[in-house]
């Protein structure tokens, strides 16, 4: 079926390349279609016949249980628990990873899409609050560079952290920043584990483009080890849980 609907696909850009049409588009139109409940009454069957065999065979992946949550953990500046326990693999993981000790763990607000909800957790629910690609990245940054970085997380007041405890105003400055219960020495390396999108200094934390190494393992998505850590927590009965430890306060 596949290499049918593939040498059909393949047939159909070999005509579409090897001729050309008098023809122009002359005009587009188009309107907004109401998304109602009408859709969930009036199904196109044929359709929906169509699609059962892929959406049973998606449902064998995405279904399954593979652990619990204590109770439900959600995303919020300046710190919470889903952006902690988000932050806390990262670091785990470089270390099962990469055989680093990673200082701190950093992860972004806006790469958290879905809250955690108490009870079972599937791969769909892994998937709903970690849907992109992205990939464990541990980056090596100066004392100065990585009080920038800080500085960078507190004008949006605050991302996801480990390892660190940051102090900011209401405004969204950096006013204290220790790593491990000690201030950070500005000539000294420290190791960050974060995702590759903002090892690449995007969404606004360009102090990460300083970077004076950097390590991306290999098979290491951010969902990969989501999903790593909650079967780890289900084979030794915990269910999985976080909490606000004072990471982030805002003053």
């Amino acid at each position: 079926m596949k290499k049918t609907i593939l040498y059909s696909v393949c047939a159909g850009m070999l005509a579409l390349s090897a001729c050309r049409s008098g023809y122009s588009l002359a005009s587009v139109e188009g309107e907004r279609i109401p998304m109602t409940n009408r859709y969930d009454t009036d199904q196109d069957m044929k359709a929906w016949r169509l699609l059962q065999p892929y959406q049973a065979q998606v449902d064998s992946i995405m279904k399954p249980v593979i652990g619990h949550a204590g109770r439900k953990l959600e995303a919020y500046r300046p710190e919470s628990p889903l952006s902690n326990l988000l932050a806390d693999i990262l670091r785990i993981s470089a270390q099962e990873k990469a055989g680093i000790k990673a200082d701190v763990g950093v992860m972004n607000m806006g790469g958290i899409r879905n809250l955690l909800n108490e009870g079972e957790i599937t791969i769909e629910s892994v998937y709903e609050i970690t849907p992109f690609e992205n990939k464990l990245a541990i980056v090596a940054l100066k004392g100065s560079d990585l009080l920038e970085l800080f500085s960078q997380m507190a004008a949006v007041h605050g991302e996801g952290i480990s390892g660190a405890k940051l102090i900011i105003s209401e405004e969204g400055e950096l006013l204290d920043a220790k790593v491990g219960g000690k201030n950070i020495e500005p000539e000294k390396e420290y190791q960050i584990a974060t995702i590759d999108y903002l090892a690449e200094g995007n969404d606004r934390l360009e102090a990460f483009k300083r970077a004076t190494a950097k390590i991306e393992p290999e098979n290491a998505t951010l969902r990969d080890l989501f999903i790593e850590y909650v079967k780890r927590c289900e084979a030794k009965g915990k269910a999985v849980d976080a909490q606000t430890e004072g990471r982030i306060v805002e003053r």
